[in-house]
């Protein structure tokens, strides 16, 4: 492994680390809560009626952890499942009025913390950021979708 790659490595591990502990910690207290259903409360808050197998697209999770994701959601009142009228092997799913306002607190509280981390970095960090960013995305995309 060239010694690039190896930084870009340690990198993203600690990055993946750090974010989860960063975004996560005191966004919710006394509710456990993970990234990926606070991601699939995103994406069902931003187009309802989903069926599971186009969230599970939309989060790049295999089906059967969505459906464990979705039934947890559903037994905490922040989503329901309701079987699709025109096709009853397809559930489609919406968030709640609580799965809502999670949402909404949780953007706030958010947004308040990159706020903060923006303004603590430089202006040439910052734009470091904003072009080594989508980069890394674009070159991991394409990497996905040839794999």
């Amino acid at each position: 492994m060239s010694a690039d790659a190896e930084h870009l490595h340690h990198l993203l591990l600690d990055l993946v680390r750090t974010a989860e502990f960063a975004l996560m910690d005191r966004l919710f207290p006394g509710q456990a809560l993970s990234m990926s259903q606070l991601f699939a409360i995103h994406e069902l808050d931003h187009s309802s009626g989903l069926s599971q197998r186009e969230l599970a697209e939309r989060l790049g999770l295999e089906k059967s952890s969505v459906s464990r994701l979705v039934a947890d959601l559903e037994a905490d009142g922040l989503l329901t499942r309701e079987r699709d009228p025109d096709n009853r092997r397809v559930y489609r799913l919406e968030v709640t009025a609580e799965g809502r306002r999670l949402h909404r607190d949780a953007a706030q509280v958010l947004h308040e913390r990159y706020e903060r981390w923006a303004s603590a970095m430089t202006a040439e960090e910052r734009k470091g950021l904003a072009v080594g960013i989508p980069a890394l995305l674009r070159v991991m995309r394409a990497d996905r979708a040839e794999g």
